[in-house]
């Protein structure tokens, strides 16, 4: 397996990581940070390193599985519906509507994980901006003025 085709998921372990996950988070970021490897050698790690190793051992202090791939992964249709939560035939509406880019070198599509993460970002937008919109028409019209009681006597 190279590093470009890297795509691993690990369980969290059966002993507690809740101490190291206090541990980590306690710590501050610096440049740099040094860990011990397992034969007693120092290994440097730079801190995008040290963020992104804090924030798999807090999942997993939580119960959660953590996926690790590069970015620039190519996924199936199924795989990055599943990431987005939707169907198949929808995530393919998506690429046939021109909303995330995607490669077709045979019969079936691929698309590029950082493509789907970026739609993904962009969907978020555009919800929070929705919703903020709809709070700024209900304290237009002092929807938030009515009581419960209010709207059972109209």
């Amino acid at each position: 397996m190279t590093s470009s085709t890297l795509e691993r998921t690990v369980l969290p372990p059966d002993e507690s990581l809740d101490d190291l996950a206090k541990r980590f988070s306690g710590l501050g970021v610096s440049p740099v940070t040094t860990v011990t490897g397992p034969d007693g050698e120092q290994l440097v790690l730079p801190g995008e390193v040290f963020e992104a190793l804090r924030d798999i051992v807090q999942m997993m202090a939580q119960g959660r599985a953590v996926t690790i791939a590069p970015v620039h992964q190519r996924l199936t249709t199924q795989e990055a519906a599943d990431l987005l939560g939707i169907s198949r035939p929808t995530f393919v509406k998506l690429l046939e509507a021109g909303e995330i880019t995607y490669e077709q070198p045979g019969r079936h599509r691929r698309v590029r994980l950082a493509d789907v993460l970026e739609y993904r970002e962009r969907r978020s937008v555009k919800r929070r901006e929705a919703l903020d919109r709809m709070v700024e028409i209900a304290d237009e019209s002092q929807m938030y003025d009515l009581t419960a009681e209010s709207k059972r006597t109209r």
